[in-house]
């Protein structure tokens, strides 16, 4: 629970700083929702995502500087909702949210897949 603590505020800083940092934001209007791409400097996607009446809404997926996904989940009207999934390094947590609230999380080592699937 510590790690995911950890992971939570480091995505929501790398949240934070992305959209503090001079980096390249792309907007584009689709119907009643804005899709927003931040980029790295490097020219990689950032985080994509969409905004509706000024809040997150629906997907969005965050990417390290080499262009893999680190994590994706859902926002309605600005709380997070559903499964989220977030990748670091060898390690792949499912956190569910309601409400903006963590309701249940599982996590997966590589080790452990790997070993269950030599059984």
């Amino acid at each position: 629970m510590k790690k995911l603590a950890v992971l939570l505020i480091v995505f929501c800083v790398s949240f934070s700083f992305a959209q503090e940092k001079d980096n390249k934001v792309k907007l584009e209007k689709k119907g009643d929702v804005t899709e927003a791409t931040f980029y790295y400097d490097n020219g990689e996607i950032d985080q994509q995502g969409f905004f509706k009446d000024g809040k997150l809404h629906g997907t969005w997926t965050s990417y390290n500087l080499t262009g893999e996904k680190i994590a994706v989940g859902n926002y309605e009207a600005g709380e997070k909702v559903g499964k989220w999934i977030f990748k670091t390094n060898d390690v792949l947590k499912e956190v569910d949210y309601s409400n903006d609230q963590i309701e249940k999380v599982n996590s997966w080592s590589r080790d452990a897949v790997i070993a269950s699937q030599n059984e």
